[in-house]
């Protein structure tokens, strides 16, 4: 965003950067920049918190009113980064003859869709559908098992894309099973990971497909990096 901010300054389009990472913000330096030291992928702070929003937005907007630059200021409130396991309930199992991933993955359904009626709108839906998860999860479980990947009857045929929607579906669902509690940063990718069948079955699957010599980036990206 700071490199772009530079494109659209030449062009004569005024910008103002959201930093996230202030050491970035100086070497870029950007026209304007508002740093943000809030968690990663909270541009705007606190969930939730319209009030707090509008003031990180209007800060920022203020900025305009600087011709020159660059211009580096800070927003007065810090806010610590919170990755701790998102804490909620799974539902029970209720088919003991299917992997337990694929039976969980079918458990959440319900939860899942009460998300989807409060929001209006899912991030599932790259390469399947919410009805297609579990026979996606069950493509895991398959290729945990050493079934090669292009065997696994994966839906979409893209291991990378189906990750984002399972991840998706899963933490959806962890969404109403959570309440109103707002999730910190990282907390629902620690849930998913740590807390569920599908996360570790997932985590299986793209080291068997490593460890079978598929070619990167193929395996790499079915999950964050620094797993």
């Amino acid at each position: 965003m700071s490199v772009l901010a530079h494109v659209f300054e030449a062009a004569g389009i005024a910008t103002v950067v959201l930093s996230s990472v202030r050491a970035m913000a100086e070497k870029v330096a950007p026209p304007r920049a508002l740093h943000c030291e809030f968690p990663l992928g909270r541009p705007l702070g606190v969930p939730n918190d319209t009030a707090f929003q509008h003031d990180v937005l209007r800060r920022a907007l203020d900025m305009l009113a600087a011709p020159t630059g660059p211009v580096l200021a800070d927003h007065p409130t810090v806010i610590e980064a919170d990755d701790a396991p998102l804490a909620c309930t799974l539902p029970p199992r209720y088919d003991p003859d299917l992997p337990a991933a694929v039976d969980e993955a079918q458990g959440l359904r319900a939860a899942y869709e009460r998300t989807l009626t409060r929001r209006g709108v899912s991030d599932v839906g790259r390469t399947m559908s919410a009805e297609q998860v579990p026979a996606a999860v069950a493509a895991l479980v398959a290729i945990a098992a050493g079934t090669p990947w292009t065997e696994a009857g994966m839906p979409g045929g893209n291991p990378v894309a189906a990750c984002h929607d399972i991840r998706s579906y899963y933490e959806e669902a962890a969404l109403a099973l959570a309440g109103e509690t707002a999730p910190g940063g990282r907390s629902l990718e620690e849930w998913f990971f740590a807390a569920t069948e599908t996360g570790r079955t997932l985590l299986a699957a793209r080291a068997a497909m490593r460890d079978a010599g598929v070619k990167f980036p193929i395996w790499f990206y079915m999950a964050p990096g620094h797993r």
